[in-house]
């Protein structure tokens, strides 16, 4: 799995509080590149998010050793702290924590040039709930591609339509021919294109 591939809400989330709080803290980038190095290079090994964090430890305790100048240590604890702060939930999912600190190290890049001072950590607890909302959606139902649903208009900006399926999920698409025939509350019924990888719906087309 590369570091390229898109994010969830919440991996987004994570990855923008993990480069925010690195940031501000003024940790060095190419520390962080460092320790992403070390997870990539265990990530097929069973514990592999717990041997990071244990990783993690073992550079701090020993950081003054290690460390080329005398800020390494602090930057390795400022790593430390903000992987136990937002990485935690994660560690039985390493590939995952790979993809989200690799996007933290793209987002630091951004963030040194940004005003900072402008920039807040947001709070994840919502984007979770979110999250959870629609993992328990997909859970209970099976989607399957040439499935007919019904959906809820719940937007319509010029041709692009937004469907809420089951109360939970939303999906945004153009609709060029059929936009201003529709309103928004009007139930329709959709047809599933494509799933993505974890079952939910990625793509529908409107029938009615």
């Amino acid at each position: 799995m590369s570091t390229t591939e898109s994010l969830t809400e919440t991996e987004s989330q994570l990855a923008h509080n993990l480069a925010i709080t690195l940031v501000k803290e003024e940790t060095d980038v190419n520390e962080v590149g460092k320790v992403i190095a070390y997870l990539r290079s265990i990530i097929n090994e069973p514990d592999a998010g717990k041997r990071f964090f244990s990783y993690l430890k073992t550079l701090v305790n020993h950081g003054r050793q290690i460390g080329h100048s005398g800020r390494t240590a602090g930057f390795y604890r400022s790593i430390e702290n903000a992987c136990n702060q937002y990485l935690q939930n994660q560690q039985n999912n390493s590939q995952t924590m790979l993809k989200i600190l690799g996007w933290a190290m793209r987002l630091m890049r951004y963030y040194k040039v940004s005003p900072i001072e402008e920039i807040s950590v947001s709070e994840v607890a919502e984007i979770s709930e979110r999250q959870a909302e629609i993992a328990e959606v997909i859970s209970n139902n099976k989607f399957e591609i040439d499935q007919v649903i019904e959906a809820t208009i719940t937007a319509i900006k010029g041709n692009r339509v937004t469907y809420e399926i089951l109360g939970t999920i939303k999906l945004t698409q153009k609709e060029p021919k059929k936009a201003a025939s529709l309103n928004e509350g009007q139930v329709v019924r959709v047809e599933i294109l494509e799933l993505k990888d974890d079952g939910s719906i990625k793509k529908v087309r409107l029938i009615d």
